[in-house]
C-alpha cells in the first residue's frame, strides 16, 4: 500500500493542452503523491494516461469534483492543480471550483505564482476546515537563499543540462528519459530539478527557478547541484532546462551552464514549431538549430545529441524530421516520448569519459 498522500489532479478542461504540462509529468510519473483521479470536463469518462499518449495509468477522469468524490472511496488530502498558465495565473473559473474542495477539508497544492495562501477567502475556508494551501512556487525566505560560492568546483560528477529551443518542449521529461537510458546502460544518473513540476514528481535535488530572486538563482543552483553530488555520488547530474536562451519572452539557460559549469548539453526542439510559444501574433521566430548549438558553444559546452518534441508531426512525418535534424546538426536525435533515448547514450558515455580523463 502506497504511503504517499492522495491526490486529485485538477485541469479545468486544458488536459489536452500544453497548459497541463504539470499534470502531464504527474500522470506520466513519478510522482510525490498517489494520484487517484484527474477532474477535467474534456477528458471526462477516459483514463487519463490514454489520453495522454495512450498508455493506461489507472487514473480516471471526471467531468466535476462532485462526480470524482462521490466515486473515491475516501476523500483525497490534496487537489493538485495541474496546469502552468502564463504568467502563472490562476483563472477565475478554476479558482471558483477549488474553494468548496478546501471548505470540505481538501487541500490544494498549487505549482501558480498566484498564491492561495495570500487570497482571504482561501484562507477563511482552510482555517476553518483544517486543509492546507501549499504554494509551491512562494519564494523562500532570503536567509534560506544561497549566493554562488564556487563550491560547484567540487562537485565530482559532470554536469548535463537539458536545454531547449523554446518553452513547454517537455524538457523535465526528457530528463526522466535519458536517466532511464543511462541507467539501463549501468550510469547512475541524478536529475536537479529547476521547476515547481519537479518538486512534485518527487524530486529531492532542485529549486524553483522563477519563483527566486535573480542574484540567487546562480546560488541556488549550485547549492541543488552540490547536495545533489554529496547526496546521491551519481555518476552525471541532468539539469532540467526551463524556457531557452533567446525566448524574449523568458530567456534562461546561461546560469544551467555557467554557473553549472556544464561542458556538455543536449538540446530539445521541435521540429514543426516555427515560432516562439505564444509569440506567433509577434512574428517571434525560433532561431536555427546551427546558431543555437554555436551559442552553446560560446557558453563553452557542447551538445551532445538533440530530443525532438513530436507535436503536431504525422506518423509519416517523424523520420524525415529526425533525418532533416541530423543533417542540419550532424548529431543523434531521438524522440523520448516515442523510443526513448538509448541512441543519446554513447554520446553522453564519451562525454563522461572525457570529463575523467581531464
Amino acid at each position: 500500500m502506497s504511503t504517499r498522500a492522495t491526490a486529485i489532479v485538477y485541469t479545468g478542461g486544458r488536459f489536452h493542452t500544453s497548459d497541463a504540462k504539470t499534470a502531464h509529468g504527474l500522470v506520466r510519473g513519478p510522482c510525490r503523491y498517489d494520484v487517484r483521479a484527474l477532474v477535467d470536463a474534456e477528458s471526462a469518462g477516459r483514463d487519463a494516461g490514454v489520453v495522454l499518449d495512450g498508455r493506461s495509468r489507472g487514473i480516471p477522469c471526471f467531468a466535476t469534483f462532485d462526480a470524482c468524490l462521490a466515486t473515491l472511496a475516501t476523500p483525497p488530502k490534496y487537489c493538485v492543480i495541474g496546469v502552468a498558465t502564463s504568467g502563472g495565473v490562476l483563472p477565475d473559473e478554476m479558482k471558483r471550483a477549488l474553494l468548496p474542495l478546501v471548505q470540505r477539508g481538501i487541500g490544494v497544492v498549487n505549482g501558480l505564482h498566484e498564491f492561495l495562501s495570500d487570497d482571504p477567502a482561501f484562507v477563511a475556508a482552510a482555517r476553518a476546515s483544517g486543509a492546507e494551501l501549499l504554494d509551491v512556487r512562494k519564494p523562500k525566505p532570503r536567509r534560506e537563499l544561497h549566493f554562488w560560492s564556487g563550491a560547484i568546483r567540487e562537485v565530482r560528477a559532470p554536469r548535463i543540462p537539458v536545454l531547449g529551443t523554446d518553452c513547454a518542449l517537455g524538457k523535465r521529461t526528457t530528463c526522466h528519459v535519458i536517466a532511464d537510458a543511462l541507467k539501463a546502460d549501468g550510469v547512475r544518473a541524478a536529475i536537479v530539478a529547476t521547476g515547481q513540476t519537479g518538486w512534485l514528481q518527487g524530486i529531492d535535488h532542485g529549486f524553483v527557478l522563477d519563483s527566486t530572486p535573480n542574484d540567487f538563482v546562480s546560488g541556488e543552483l549550485e547549492h541543488a547541484i552540490v547536495r545533489c553530488d554529496r547526496d546521491l555520488a551519481p555518476d552525471v547530474i541532468l539539469i532540467e532546462g526551463q524556457s531557452a536562451l533567446r525566448n524574449p519572452s523568458g530567456p534562461c539557460g546561461a546560469e544551467l551552464l555557467l554557473s553549472a559549469e556544464s561542458r556538455a548539453a543536449i538540446l530539445q526542439h521541435a521540429p514543426a514549431r516555427t515560432f516562439f510559444e505564444d509569440q506567433e501574433h509577434l512574428g517571434n521566430r525560433i532561431p536555427s538549430l546551427t546558431s543555437e548549438l554555436a551559442l552553446v558553444g560560446m557558453y563553452g559546452a557542447r551538445v551532445l545529441g538533440l530530443a525532438l518534441n513530436q507535436e503536431h508531426l504525422a506518423e509519416a512525418d517523424f523520420e524525415p524530421a529526425r533525418a532533416a535534424v541530423e543533417r542540419e546538426t550532424k548529431l543523434p536525435a531521438v524522440f523520448p516520448l516515442r523510443e526513448g533515448a538509448a541512441r543519446l547514450v554513447p554520446a553522453i558515455r564519451a562525454h563522461l569519459e572525457a570529463e575523467r580523463a581531464r
